[in-house]
């Protein structure tokens, strides 16, 4: 039982990863936003393709951003909860506590920095429109500091307050 509980994770690295990777989901879906949309532009002025492939591929990508601001919507709070559950299988000393929080702080400022490259991208004239299509993503890009934050806390507490817990011999 003790060596399932020295492998487990669930710390800074955690939060680390999980603002990497929603930076990281956020743009790859934008671009493939622009991708499909320039795709479908591109079919639909070629006169040599069928109807019924223009109205493919025109409701391929109507369903585009719908699809994917909800995916990412599931991929926040899947990964919140994986995180903090990871957390809880993990005992660390309080003394870490300090630690920790600096840590954290230093997550935070580079979760700001992945926010305001994408609010730059977002506002880029040739991102613009598919970024205004996807509300949920530049919802949670905006507020990814705040979410970070917040996630880290939780983390910090149920991290922090597992060590009081006595689990016995």
């Amino acid at each position: 039982m003790e060596n399932i509980r020295k492998n487990k994770r669930g710390s800074l690295a955690s939060m680390a990863f999980y603002a990497i990777v929603i930076f990281f989901f956020a743009v790859c879906v934008l671009f493939g936003y622009k991708m499909a949309y320039e795709f479908n532009a591109n079919i639909q002025a070629d006169a040599n393709m069928p109807a019924t492939a223009k109205a493919a591929t025109s409701q391929l990508t109507g369903y585009f951003p719908g699809v994917m601001d909800r995916v990412m919507l599931f991929l926040v709070v899947g990964l919140a909860i994986v995180t903090i559950i990871l957390a809880a299988l993990v005992r660390v000393h309080p003394i870490f506590l300090v630690l920790f929080l600096i840590g954290l702080i230093f997550i935070i400022y580079f979760s700001a920095i992945f926010s305001n490259v994408y609010d730059d991208m977002a506002l880029d004239s040739n991102l613009a429109t598919q970024a205004n299509n996807l509300p949920f993503i530049s919802f949670i890009m905006r507020a990814l500091p705040f979410i970070v934050g917040v996630f880290g806390f939780l983390l910090m507490i149920i991290m922090y307050k597992v060590w009081q817990i006595d689990t016995g011999p």
